[in-house]
């Protein structure tokens, strides 16, 4: 393991609202991962994890979903703020991005549409089939010379409403977001993601297992839903958002993305809770917490990531220390035409725009290194060595030594965490500021029983 972390600098420029500087923010974020005290949230957001957003009306099978956008700011890396547009959870406040909706295979989805924008808005649901809008088939809006002003209905501006529905007929994940001069509209920020459940355990699924353990209808696609976490990558072009929050116009020539986000956030924000305290508008973090996968233990089910690519570049997100298998793509099963398995592993997520990747991954300690069985390197003096806020002492899992005096450690229990970002490395910054964007760790926490709280 890596005692150290790399030093984060920012430049320090005054763009516009600052908040406290990135080593500030650190600090909090280790404050919050060291107590492990959960954030101000519902009582049913998990503290990592997905935080799944259910239906507030209809049957079990017929979950109705109220979203209305909202203008707010949220905040970035450097100290900046950004204007932005967003779809609230009811009637509730600004938040980015949009609330996860979650279903399940078969259900009747109804989203229903408040708009309070200035101009039409509306919402698409890529992968879904048969959507309706107030109860017709849903199609673009045309002028009246033939050009198309929108992909799908619109509710109008300023106090609009317009329903949708339709069949969620395939477990996977999807995006969700605006069908209305989307080039300005999902950059603003209308956009969220959807996961679509297996309505029952896949055929030859093992016993005892429930449908939510099951990335699709495939039995190999098990995984453990306490594991479960969502990769939701976007970008930010400042002038644009600049020119929407003055009422201006910008020209998509100049379009020029200078901040890119995991969930809405950046590092070092990334890695802190669903809805903690000093992000009220960012209510999702990106922290990947696992248990060591026990290989002797049958029952034992990997970790799974949901990995969505809203932007416009392609995102090769590299997860160190471990592969993942790759089960689905954009809301399929990967598969062959007579239901052969075609998943494969990959250690980069190489994701374009648009799509969406279902990955099951697990962590293990391939070499067993512990105190009996050390690894085969000699440790640095002291005065070589650069100690990160995460390292416990020890290179060994589950196990904590002293630490030099003025070493300040979050390491709670000999935990493991093991950096995930983009590898395109010029999106890992804040217009400048190196090492934030799309930034996160997974933590592994060593075998139970532990002392990790």
């Amino acid at each position: 393991m890596m005692k150290g972390n790399a030093v984060m600098h920012g430049k320090g420029r005054n763009r516009g609202l600052r908040r406290p500087a990135l080593l500030v923010a650190l600090a909090l974020v280790g404050a919050t991962m060291a107590t492990l005290t959960p954030a101000a949230t519902a009582e049913t957001t998990p503290r990592v994890g997905i935080a799944c957003t259910t239906g507030v009306g209809g049957g079990a099978t017929t979950p109705i979903f109220n979203l209305t956008t909202k203008t707010g700011y949220i905040n970035l890396p450097d100290g900046n703020t950004a204007f932005m547009w967003g779809y609230s959870s009811g009637f509730g406040g600004f938040q980015h991005p949009g609330p996860v909706l979650c279903v399940n295979a078969g259900d009747t989805v109804t989203v229903i549409l408040r708009n309070t924008l200035p101009e039409p808005a509306s919402i698409v649901f890529p992968g879904q089939t048969n959507v309706l809008a107030n109860g017709i088939p849903a199609q673009p809006q045309l002028t009246g010379a033939g050009a198309i002003t929108s992909l799908t209905n619109t509710a109008d501006a300023a106090g609009g409403t317009i329903t949708y529905s339709f069949t969620a007929a395939n477990p996977g994940t999807y995006l969700y977001e605006s069908g209305t001069n989307p080039e300005k509209q999902v950059r603003m920020g209308l956009f969220g993601a959807l996961i679509v459940r297996p309505s029952a355990v896949p055929l030859g699924g093992a016993g005892g297992s429930v449908a939510s353990e099951y990335a699709n209808n495939r039995a190999d696609s098990r995984f453990n839903p306490a594991e479960e976490f969502m990769v939701l990558l976007s970008e930010i072009d400042p002038y644009q958002h600049q020119a929407v929050e003055n009422n201006k116009s910008f020209n998509l020539n100049n379009y020029h993305p200078r901040y890119w986000l995991i969930n809405g956030r950046g590092f070092p924000d990334s890695i802190a809770d669903n809805g903690a305290s000093w992000l009220p508008t960012q209510p999702y973090g990106a922290l990947a917490q696992i248990g060591e996968f026990n290989t002797a233990d049958p029952a034992d089910q990997p970790g799974m990531a949901r990995y969505l690519n809203v932007g416009t570049e392609d995102y090769p997100f590299h997860p160190h220390g471990n592969n993942g298998l790759v089960v689905a793509r954009d809301g399929r099963p990967l598969e062959g035409p007579t239901g052969q398995d075609l998943s494969f592993e990959k250690f980069a997520i190489n994701l374009g725009p648009g799509q969406t990747w279902d990955v099951i991954f697990k962590w293990y300690d391939a070499e067993n290194y512990s105190p009996s069985n050390p690894v085969p390197v000699t440790v640095p003096q002291l005065a070589n060595e650069s100690i990160g806020v995460f390292y416990s002492g020890s290179p060994y899992l589950g196990t904590k030594e002293t630490l030099p005096p003025g070493i300040q450690s979050v390491n709670q229990c000999g935990e493991y965490y093991i950096i995930s970002h983009n590898h395109a490395l010029f999106q890992i910054t804040s217009w400048g500021a190196n090492m934030t964007g799309p930034i996160t760790y997974m933590r592994i926490d060593p075998p139970t029983p532990n002392n990790c709280g």
